[in-house]
């Protein structure tokens, strides 16, 4: 634990250094306010002890600058003995306890343990909220979610690299964002890189960084991702997108835990773990040879695969109140609900862009809602919608003309759609979402007559086909 000493007398600082030193802790000395402040910005320290009377500036404003930079900095304050009332005031202002001199060495040894053994629990607890707050919005009821958080628990304090696959909109950031949380390296960095979206030509130097004048526009040297996320985590999302070139650092990366910056000489040493993610079918681009098979077992350790939404409907009404609950505090509208007819409708839906669809779909109905009660009539078309049911085929034992049957089926289809429309192309077009231009020429190629019978569908007299 390192300690630091702000006082303007020798002597003193000699007395608590040797003191402080010979139970143990590491201190810093300085002898004024400047040079304090100076210190303490530069150097990781875990407890100030800090002379009220200073040549430079009152104590009382250092300790207020103290904890301005870091509020929850323990500082006990050292006064002479007839001071104790501007000691009482400092502890007003977050001081942890005084020391009046002249003061016993035992004492100052016990008053600094105290103040450490308070900031020790401080950072403890702070660590507990970070690793809970790891798993708050990943909201399931689901047997299939419980056991893929028991996987996460048993897997976050390792320092394995990890593959999450599943679909799009499933939750994979957020499950790294967990996996994180919930691991030793918590309090390092958590770095996000959509490896899709960044152009194959600028992912080596956005994930390796690179030196001055390594290509053009190279103006100064940059650290890459990689080098940012030291100590921590990098997720990589949408893996199946990288280049092969970039593979083959990436798998350097993994193996030996160090790389060289794009146009560089210098090796680079890295402490990082790698998160990655995707939705597509890495061992069919194995086979095709557009993903390394080498770099796709270093990834593959442990493998969660997120189930889409449609698989584990029992978590929607979870999912559906933790977001109207957050939607509803952003927007000023809290306690919302869910008509029972809105909950069915949320439940009948197959959810193809999963967590995050649904999460738009809340938002949206919070959004437009002018009461307490959130009903269907709030949701998007595509949600209002039944699901598509699976076409029943009947096939004659003998088979049949399938051409034949297509035109069949789409000649009936059309002639629905313009008796509906009552002969309008335009709007029988819209209604089975072609092109009016498409449309006429079916009509014409199948010889669709009109409902009127005329031998040619009609146009309204303002519209084109």
């Amino acid at each position: 634990m390192r300690i630091l000493i702000i006082d303007d007398e020798p002597i003193m600082q000699d007395v608590l250094g040797t003191l402080l030193r010979r139970e143990g802790f590491s201190v810093v000395q300085a002898s004024s306010a400047a040079e304090g402040l100076r210190a303490f910005e530069e150097q990781e320290v875990d407890l100030v002890l800090l002379d009220l009377m200073l040549p430079d500036r009152p104590g009382l404003e250092v300790l207020k600058e103290l904890k301005a930079k870091d509020p929850e900095i323990c500082v006990v304050v050292i006064t002479a003995f007839s001071s104790v009332e501007s000691a009482i005031t400092a502890m007003r202002e977050g001081a942890f306890h005084y020391i009046p001199k002249p003061f016993k060495n035992q004492e100052v040894v016990l008053t600094v343990r105290k103040g450490l053994e308070q900031q020790r629990l401080r950072q403890e607890n702070r660590a507990l909220r970070q690793r809970l707050e790891g798993l708050d919005r990943m909201v399931w009821r689901s047997q299939t979610m419980e056991e893929i958080i028991e996987l996460v628990r048993r897997a976050a304090p390792s320092r394995s690299n990890i593959l999450l696959t599943g679909e799009s909109g499933t939750g994979k950031e957020l499950l790294a964002r967990a996996i994180h949380q919930l691991s030793p390296r918590a309090q390092g960095p958590f770095v996000v890189v959509n490896t899709g979206s960044v152009p194959h030509d600028l992912l080596e130097t956005t994930l390796f960084g690179h030196v001055r004048g390594a290509f053009t526009g190279a103006v100064a040297s940059k650290r890459g991702l990689f080098e940012l996320a030291d100590g921590g985590t990098i997720f990589l999302d949408e893996i199946g997108t990288v280049p092969l070139p970039t593979q083959a650092k990436l798998l350097r990366v993994i193996q030996e835990r160090e790389f060289i910056p794009v146009g560089g000489e210098q090796v680079v040493k890295v402490d990082v773990r790698i998160i990655a993610a995707t939705n597509a079918d890495l061992p069919a681009m194995v086979a095709e040879g557009t993903f390394r098979e080498d770099l796709y077992y270093r990834l593959n350790v442990i493998t969660i695969t997120l189930p889409p939404l449609r698989n584990r409907k029992e978590d929607i009404p979870a999912l559906a109140s933790y977001f109207l609950k957050r939607f509803g505090a952003e927007n000023g509208k809290p306690n919302l609900t869910l008509s029972p007819r809105a909950l069915d409708v949320l439940m009948a839906y197959h959810w193809p862009g999963n967590v995050r669809q649904l999460e738009n779909v809340i938002e949206r109905a919070v959004v437009l809602s002018v009461g307490p009660v959130i009903e269907p009539d709030l949701f998007p078309a595509e949600v209002l919608q039944p699901p598509n049911q699976p076409v029943e085929v009947s096939l004659p034992p003998q088979g049949l003309d399938l051409k034949e049957a297509v035109n069949r089926y789409t000649r009936a289809l059309i002639e629905a759609s313009l008796a509906r429309c009552g002969g309008v192309q335009r709007q029988a077009a819209r209604l089975l979402g072609v092109r009016p231009s498409t449309l006429n020429e079916m009509i014409r190629r199948l010889g669709i007559a009109s409902p009127e019978g005329s031998g040619e569908a009609k146009q309204p007299a303002n519209e084109l086909s």
